[in-house]
């Protein structure tokens, strides 16, 4: 005999028997955990809920929606732990039960809300409490959706942020609808730009073109009065374009509402329901209002992206357009603009091709963050670029465009550094006038800030009588990298600059081999990181590595003269490539005589000096040290006696070396020594 089946529970009897459920709410991902007892009071089986807040809305409407939304962040924000609110669910045959949620906020160690853990029950009887409340708790409603879009527009700078705001989380609840096209006015056409709830993404194929009664929304723009259709289906045989949507999605009732701004239309909003069969006076204010709210906040942020559009625009044409190829070497350039309307900077780089194939590195930056300083910008870049391509030395560059700044029918004064490269040789003169010192990255991966004496900022050096902008040089080796920036880069809002100082020669150290992965790397470690509450110019050279070949491999260092560890590492760095090239049985002897002329060079000359170590496969096969420096007084080997202390440099290279000598280079001269290489 088999047993009897159990008779199916109707959903009175399960509210009654369980009526109450539990409920966890995870506010970082959105994830959401119903119980049995919880889908039950929801009137949801398990295969239709969908573990999200969203899911919920077949049986939580969009004001009801809004008001627990407010429970919950009003105790969020205010640092409560619990929270209880009672709201209207909409059964499955259509009928409407009141509920009760009850939850606590739980915080992780930071007090930052994670977590919402509570309880969801079925009301039988409404509370006394609620009675006679239905006006009141409608314009607490009303006051609650208007604040909250007015808020979260408030913040949207661009047209991109309105739209994010609308079709962002809770952009549906804010008008309490179940479905949102938005769309702006270009030219004759309607373009959308935001089409928010479940299956409107379906309208996308409408290019609202040319007004026509097929498309409400449009008519409503070009009329510029609201529309309210409140039997949405028994009209769309009159909306040809539309009734495929309306009959497909279940949708009731729409308003179409023209954004209007300073009497102008800018776009419309469409808000489509389901369930809604009417618009009350107060719901179609209630419209009108939050359109009113959404077209002022469109009309800023459009104004602001044309303003920063015109901005830009200005900028690009003052900055040059091409940078020159250079033999050897890399050069990458960037500049980032500041997110602030028409406020542009006065930010600028160049690269300026000079006579004897050497070219002129500028960056600069020009007081002010308007349109005149960025008018101020160009002409002094046109100006620096006018004497620098005169084949001035750096110093008489600068103290020129300072009097051309002073000349000039403004106050605005302007930082700046300028320099001089040759290619061939790596040599750089650089002079700065109140900016930032040029950073150089060395071939081990270590960065130095060279010590650059710098003058007054350009305008005031003429104005105090003081253009003086001490010369430097730097000597770049194949491999090494300079380079400019201005203070947007290494300005971070709570740090004074020399921490900036330091992040840069961080990232520079850490940073990628060629010139443009350098400047998008510095780009994205600092300007993006930190923020864009300034502009930012950059640039970047770097001279591309001579290794030699495999028969031929080559290194080259710079060892600086202030550099105590220099020389030791110069001569470590020998001994490992000697090996790496199976050539370690010279290494002892290079390894001295590298020793003894470097020595000679950082003491007895200005400036560092710069090492170079190559195989020379010709036969017979030998290996040769240079060691260049500036000095162009050739050594003399010298006969030291017994009890001198030194003198002795020349004769151990002598001694060790199959052959030595010198050869000027430039404005200095070169010493080398050859060593045989071991057979093999």
């Amino acid at each position: 005999m088999r047993p009897a089946e159990k008779p199916e529970i109707s959903l009175e009897e399960r509210l009654r028997l369980n009526d109450v459920g539990s409920f966890d709410w995870d506010l970082e991902d959105g994830a959401l955990s119903l119980d049995d007892n919880c889908l039950a009071v929801v009137d949801l089986t398990r295969a239709e809920f969908g573990g999200t807040v969203e899911s919920l809305g077949s049986r939580i409407g969009p004001a009801e929606a809004v008001r627990i939304t407010s429970a919950v962040n009003a105790a969020v924000e205010s640092g409560s732990d619990a929270y209880g609110i009672y709201f209207h669910t909409r059964m499955r045959d259509g009928t409407m039960r009141l509920s009760h949620a009850s939850g606590r906020v739980l915080r992780d160690g930071e007090g930052r809300a994670v977590r919402v853990v509570g309880l969801l029950r079925a009301a039988v009887h409404e509370p006394t409490e609620l009675a006679g409340l239905d006006a009141g708790d409608r314009r607490s409603r009303v006051a609650l959706m208007v604040q909250g879009t007015t808020e979260a527009l408030s913040r949207a700078v661009t047209v991109d942020d309105v739209v994010a705001v609308l079709s962002g989380a809770g952009g549906l609840d804010r008008f309490a609808a179940d479905g949102l096209v938005l769309g702006l006015v270009e030219g004759e056409d309607l373009k959308l730009v935001a089409l928010v709830g479940q299956s409107m993404q379906a309208l996308d194929e409408l290019k609202l073109r040319n007004t026509d009664d097929s498309l409400p929304l449009a008519d409503a723009v070009v009329h510029r009065r609201p529309l309210f259709v409140e039997r949405l289906p028994e009209i769309a045989h009159r909306l040809t374009r539309l009734r495929p949507y309306i009959d497909e999605h279940r949708l009731d009732s729409a308003a179409f509402l023209p954004l209007v701004a300073q009497d102008q239309a800018i776009g419309g909003l469409a808000l489509f329901y389901r369930g809604r069969k009417e618009f009350t006076d107060s719901d179609r204010n209630l419209c009108i209002g939050l359109s009113g709210i959404v077209a002022q906040s469109l009309q800023r942020a459009i104004l602001f992206d044309e303003e920063r559009d015109l901005a830009k625009s200005l900028q690009d044409t003052m900055l040059p357009r091409d940078i020159p190829q250079v033999p050897d070497t890399e050069v990458a350039v960037r500049y980032h603009a500041a997110w602030g309307g028409r406020d542009v900077g006065g930010d600028f780089y160049d690269v300026v091709v000079l006579p004897r194939g050497r070219i002129g590195l500028v960056v600069g930056d020009v007081q002010g963050h308007d349109t005149h300083a960025a008018a101020i910008m160009g002409q002094l870049r046109i100006a620096l670029r006018a004497f620098a391509g005169e084949g001035h030395p750096p110093s008489t560059v600068l103290s020129r465009a300072s009097r051309f700044l002073a000349e000039l029918d403004t106050e605005r004064f302007a930082t700046c550094t300028y320099a001089q490269f040759d290619p061939a040789t790596g040599i750089v003169r650089a002079v700065r006038a109140g900016h930032l010192p040029p950073l150089v990255r060395h071939v081990d991966g270590r960065v130095g800030i060279p010590r650059l004496p710098g003058g007054l900022p350009l305008g005031l050096a003429t104005e105090f009588a003081l253009e003086d902008f001490p010369e430097t040089r730097l000597d770049l080796v194949p491999g090494e990298t300079l380079v400019l920036c201005t203070d947007g880069l290494v300005e971070e809002p709570g740090l004074d600059l020399d921490a900036g100082m330091g992040a840069l020669s961080t990232a520079l150290s850490s940073g990628p081999e060629r010139a443009e992965d350098i400047a998008d790397h510095l780009s994205r470690t600092l300007w993006e990181t930190w923020g864009s509450g300034d502009d930012v110019a950059l640039l970047v050279l770097r001279r591309v590595p001579d290794p030699g070949t495999p028969k031929a491999p080559r290194i080259h260092r710079y060892v600086h003269q202030a550099d105590p560890e220099g020389l030791a590492d110069a001569r470590q760095a020998l001994r490992q490539h000697l090996t790496a090239w199976g050539l370690g049985e010279v290494a002892d002897d290079v390894e001295v005589a590298a020793g003894e002329l470097l020595v000679n060079a950082l003491v007895h000359t200005e400036g560092g000096a710069i090492l170079t170590l190559e195989v020379l496969p010709e036969a017979p096969r030998h290996v040769r040290l240079w060691v260049k420096d500036r000095s162009s007084a050739r050594p003399h080997r010298r006969s030291p006696g017994e009890t001198a202390t030194s003198g002795r440099g020349l004769m151990l290279v002598e001694a060790l070396a199959s052959r030595w000598g010198v050869e000027p280079r430039g404005e200095g001269k070169a010493v080398w020594c050859d060593f045989e290489a071991p057979d093999g």
